[in-house]
């Protein structure tokens, strides 16, 4: 499928807003981006997302075509300035590869033996953190070279996005096993058999490699970009789900148990990054459905999704947009497909649109689809109806204030809400048979939210 197939898939299944977004940030779909044609194909394209609410990105691709690509990115942002719209950035081409299998960036055994961790993939070579700083003029300059190029154009980048998950300092698989075995990093953690202590230093240094790298190179030259990398965002300190290429934990490493879930202690790296909007991953990962015992499989489903929007919900200040990638078909199963459980059911559209509901209703500001080609038609729908509907609501969107980052942990009535004022945005979604009216205290008030399915209710708080 080509890009400009891909542009159209999404437009086709899509339609134009019945309700203005104003200045509500755009959606995004890894889809859009890319526009090709002239100036005038990529000027019309760029009008038909805008009708449907939908920002497209321009991609940063460092390396032998980098001179191309930051042709066909001006163009896109050019056009993007002279519609009024915003200019999106895909920088994520520009953050790899920090470890890049170099010498110098080996870990040392004890006996002077350089090694590296491919734990996490056999395609990448990761090294000690603390010998990354080599590494940092060359990372730096991929990200330099365009936003240097865009300030010459009077271009101002609005938003940029990165997808830097496999490279830098990772302590999952085998990381804290090669920490352990690295004379420097013995030196640099004192308490290296804490995992407490090694999680925390392997994420500051991570912190910092995007931050000198990635988000303050962006930032020195147009400081009021939002600047994000998946699944960096504040949280409680936990965290509720595994990437495709992360294993549970070993023994020994602390867990917290939910049911048969591994839920997992996550150190504070969103603000030492220096990002400034947070983008939690919202994915059906496959492993997630054998994690919980209950018969009504869209809640096994409903339940982890909803802890990990309402983690980033509650602990994401006002001020800092949250852009939640999300992706609801049955994420990374098992290849090939005849090893997949026939036991795990995939997650229904009508509970998935009732999520995305109650993930606005607990201060998500927008969303970012991300999904394989094949999946566009089934993936953009759903939410697009969603997202373009929430924007009869937009006043609460704005400026409602989350009433409950509460998640039941058993099937029954689910409850979000956006206060403004004396008046409370309700969603409720049951999944029982619940019938009566459900209590949802609001600050100091207590609100009988009656019934209510598939729609949202404006109610007003008591005397």
């Amino acid at each position: 499928m080509s890009q400009e197939e891909r542009i159209d898939l999404v437009l086709r299944e899509t339609k134009p807003l019945r309700f203005p977004r104003g200045k509500r940030l755009p959606l995004y779909c890894w889809h859009a981006m890319d526009i090709p044609g002239d100036d005038a194909a990529i000027e019309r394209t760029l009008k038909a997302l805008d009708a449907r609410g939908i920002g497209a990105c321009a991609t940063w691709r460092p390396g032998k075509a980098q001179d191309k690509a930051l042709e066909r990115a001006l163009r896109i942002g050019a056009a993007q300035k002279r519609l009024g719209l915003r200019v999106n950035v895909n920088a994520n081409a520009c953050t790899y590869t920090v470890c890049n299998g170099a010498p110098e960036t080996a870990h040392v055994d004890a006996d002077g033996k350089p090694f590296f961790d491919t734990s996490s993939s056999p395609r990448r070579k990761l090294g000690c953190p603390f010998k990354l700083a080599s590494r940092y003029p060359a990372m730096r300059e991929q990200v330099d070279f365009f936003a240097r190029a865009y300030k010459a154009k009077g271009i101002d980048i609005d938003f940029v996005f990165a997808d830097w998950e496999i490279d830098g300092p990772i302590e999952w698989q085998g990381g804290w096993d090669a920490a352990k075995r690295c004379a420097t990093c013995r030196k640099r953690i004192p308490r290296l058999d804490d995992f407490a202590a090694f999680q925390k230093a392997y994420r500051k240094v991570r912190s910092e490699v995007t931050r000198e790298c990635y988000s303050g190179v962006v930032l020195k030259h147009f400081p009021k970009a939002l600047v994000g990398n998946y699944a960096v965002y504040p949280h409680n300190g936990w965290r509720y789900w595994y990437d495709y290429f992360e294993k549970p934990p070993a023994e020994g490493l602390p867990v917290r148990m939910d049911q048969r879930s591994p839920v997992r202690p996550w150190a504070d790296e969103f603000e030492d990054s220096g990002y400034t909007f947070a983008m939690p991953t919202v994915y059906t990962w496959y492993r997630t459905w054998a994690w919980y015992d209950w018969d009504n499989g869209d809640y096994r489903w409903f339940y982890n999704l909803l802890l990990v929007a309402s983690n980033a919900g509650e602990h994401t200040p006002a001020a800092v947009p949250i852009i939640s990638f999300v992706h609801y078909t049955t994420t990374s199963p098992p290849r090939p497909p005849e090893t997949a459980d026939p036991g795990v059911k995939q997650f229904s559209t009508a509970a998935y649109k009732e999520l995305l509901w109650h993930m606005l209703l607990r201060g998500h500001d927008t969303f970012f689809l991300w999904c394989p080609h094949t999946e566009i038609a089934q993936e953009i729908r759903p939410l697009h109806e969603v997202w373009a509907a929430a924007l009869e609501f937009k006043q609460f969107l704005d400026k409602g204030e989350p009433v409950t980052f509460a998640v039941p942990k058993r099937p029954g009535p689910v409850l979000s809400g956006l206060r403004l004022g004396r008046r409370v945005l309700v969603r409720r979604t049951d999944f029982d048979a619940t019938q009566g009216a459900v209590a949802l205290k609001v600050g100091e008030k207590t609100l009988q939210v009656p019934r209510g399915e598939g729609k949202c209710q404006v109610l007003e708080l008591p005397n």
